[in-house]
């Protein structure tokens, strides 16, 4: 009897702990509006100042190819899609420059064999681009000259200098498989 009584004692102490850590910590914790980026919560939606930034616009064939920021990182989009939008599984302007049986004769960048995979599955899908991959801005996005909003001391290591330009990553996935 007198083990359950300390029992007793000491998880009533614990318990009244941890309320007193409870009670304090809520007390200096940050409001919504002090999260994040946006400084704003989200119930007040309305005060979002977006920041200033200018889209390209450069035609496709106009501009140069953006090196990655990091190897197997998405391209960025180095012209205007203005026109180019909606993107939808069957209306895909990317697609008229991009695939890979045209890119080359138009001179833009095929998208890669990842695109041409079906990860769910575990099998390619020949000439067909992947379900998971038609919304091409969903991983790329066209450049602006937005101020970057915090700081940024990334240093990128490629492997080669093929993989500042072009995608390997169904090659880094498969190695170690076989």
């Amino acid at each position: 009897m007198k083990k359950k009584i300390i029992m007793l004692a000491c998880v009533c102490a614990l318990t009244f702990i941890a309320c007193q850590d409870k009670k304090e910590s809520t007390s200096s914790a940050l409001s919504s509006d002090e999260i994040g980026i946006r400084k704003t919560s989200v119930e007040n939606e309305n005060n979002v100042v977006l920041p200033d930034a200018n889209f390209t616009t450069l035609q496709p064939g106009e501009s140069n190819l953006i090196e990655r920021s990091f190897e197997n990182a998405p391209p960025l989009v180095p012209h205007s899609i203005e026109d180019m939008l909606p993107i939808t599984r069957e209306n895909n302007m990317c697609l008229s420059c991009h695939d890979k049986a045209i890119a080359a004769d138009v001179g833009a960048t095929a998208m890669p064999m990842t695109h041409y995979f079906d990860f769910q599955a575990g099998k390619a899908t020949g000439d067909e681009v992947s379900n998971e991959r038609f919304n091409c801005i969903q991983c790329h996005v066209p450049q602006s000259n937005a101020k970057p909003l915090v700081g940024n001391t990334f240093k990128p290591e490629f492997k080669s200098e093929e993989a500042k330009k072009r995608s390997n990553l169904i090659d880094a996935l498969n190695e170690g498989v076989k």
